[in-house]
């Protein structure tokens, strides 16, 4: 199984951490399903921004960026050439790492 490293981030996860999830998952799902409630205002539908991640390693072993996914990575905070949103970042066999920006473009956070 793949292991996610996520880099230290102030809200989510300070420490930084590492969790596996089965290929075939995106990283919005292995991060929900193991208590780091990333934001995801869309319900991972790929209609907003907020679950936005930047890929610092492995990233070609994700799934390929769709057209709809980039559209909406264009209005994303933080933007970096290595930005993917994690709803649609699908892991396949190779670890990654990821570093969630400090601020996505919600004003408001909903508790799910």
């Amino acid at each position: 199984m793949p292991v996610i490293t996520i880099l230290p981030h102030a809200e989510y996860c300070p420490e930084g951490t590492t969790v596996t999830a089965p290929a075939g998952t995106s990283i919005c799902e292995a991060l929900l399903d193991h208590h780091i409630e990333i934001e995801h205002a869309c319900d991972q539908v790929c209609a907003c921004t907020t679950c936005h991640v930047i890929v610092r390693a492995g990233g070609r072993s994700l799934s390929e960026m769709e057209e709809g996914e980039e559209d909406m990575l264009d209005r994303a905070w933080g933007l970096e050439p290595d930005s993917r949103l994690s709803c649609q970042a699908i892991l396949g066999q190779q670890d990654v790492t990821i570093e969630i920006p400090k601020y996505s473009i919600n004003h408001a956070k909903e508790n799910k």
